[in-house]
Formats: C-alpha cells, structure tokens, sequence
C-alpha cells in the first residue's frame, strides 16, 4: 500500500525546523503546497523546510469501496467522528511518526517540529502529534475532529507524550465534517489539559478561509519563536 513520495519544499536559508502538513481525503500533497508558497513569496519561514506528505490510494467505503487517497477509511461521513477504522489510523500514525523521527535523525530538534493537515489529514495529524514520544512545536487540525476518542488517553499515556500547543480551526457552515464535532474535538483536549487556540469562520464550508491561514501564520511564529532556544 504504497504512496507517492511526499513533496518536500527546503528551506531557503539554515534548516532549524520543519513544518509537515497532511492533506485531506482524495487530495494530494500538491494540494497544499500553496500554504508553502504563500509564506515564500512573503518571506517568511525561511529557515523552515515543508513536507506534504501524499495518503496511499485505498478502497473508501463511502465512496462505493471505490480506492482514492485516504489515511484511513470513512464508512459514513454521518458517522466519521464515532466510527473509526484502527487499522489504518494506526498505519498513518506510524507514517507521520516516522516523518517527524527522519527531522529529528537530520538534526532537527522535535520542539522544532510543526505537525498539522486538513480534515482527514488534520484529524490524523491531532492524534499523531498528541501521542508522539517527544514534545512537538505544535499540532494543528484544520477542519478535522477526534480519532479513537475512547483510547486516546491510554495511547497518549502509553508514548510518553508531553503537551504541545494545539491550533484548530473550522468553517461554521462545514456540510462534510460537522463544526459541532471540531467544537467537540477543541473542548474534549482542552479538558485533557492541552492549551487549544480554536478559531471559527462565519459562511465557510469544508475548506480554509484566509483569515484562518494568516491566524495559522501568527500560531506558528509564535511557536518557533518559542522555542529558538533549542537551536543547535
């Protein structure tokens, strides 16, 4: 079940962190190179090396069983935050994993180490950054929800997992991934102690609008900004 090699946009001065961004069901990493152009163009980040890693092509069952990119299969999209598929939540787990242990093999400090994505990328990237062994920059999920609520405090346990800050934002008029379930998401971490900035958008639908990237962009400053003092 292989995947394309994910997209990697290198730094344009000294390599000290790393951003690694998952995209959503049926999409590519292409998809979201954007997010990196857009900060080059403005300079900014320039020390920070993108990775959009690509899901691998599996059969989606709300999708007719039909195969497209996914890191896990959704049975129901009226279900997707209450029915969980393990096995491939596990599989994309241990993908990100090793995404983030190849940073720190280069040389990069995890606390320099940004995970986040988009819906099913997002939702992958909250529960694989909170349950990391080593302390990440930050984890953000951008229109995405909880997975394997009822095991996530025995698997965070279990990783030895710190705390790292969490970014989530969601679209109010989200017909795909619910915004009560986002809202749900924000307030059950929150209530597990993790400090979660959860930002809300008027009339957007399952997408990102541009206030959400520029607030994104003052969450990551800020987190890199916090932890320069972990730079060789």
């Amino acid at each position: 079940m292989a995947s394309r090699p994910a997209i990697i946009i290198p730094a344009v001065k000294k390599h000290t962190a790393t951003i690694i961004c998952a995209h959503g069901l049926g999409d590519s990493g292409a998809g979201w190179t954007f997010l990196a152009e857009n900060w080059r163009r403005r300079g900014k980040f320039e020390d920070v090396s993108f990775i959009f890693p690509n899901a691998p092509s599996i059969p989606i069952t709300c999708n007719g069983g039909m195969s497209m990119p996914g890191w896990y299969d959704i049975i129901n999209f009226d279900t997707i935050n209450r029915t969980d598929d393990e096995t491939g939540i596990t599989r994309s787990r241990l993908y990100l994993h090793s995404l983030i242990n190849e940073q720190i093999k280069a040389g990069i400090p995890s606390q320099r180490i940004i995970l986040g994505g988009f819906s099913q990328g997002g939702a992958m990237s909250i529960f694989a950054g909170l349950t990391f062994k080593e302390r990440l920059a930050g984890v953000f999920g951008l229109s995405c929800y909880q997975l394997m609520d009822k095991k996530f405090d025995s698997i965070h346990e279990e990783s030895g997992s710190q705390k790292p800050p969490v970014f989530m934002g969601h679209g109010k008029q989200d017909p795909v991934v619910k915004f009560d379930w986002g809202q749900m998401t924000a307030e059950g971490l929150k209530r597990r102690g993790f400090k979660v900035d959860w930002h809300t958008y008027n009339g957007v639908p399952h997408s990102v609008a541009p206030e959400e990237i520029d607030e994104l962009e003052r969450w990551v400053t800020a987190r890199l900004k916090e932890n320069e003092g972990s730079i060789a």
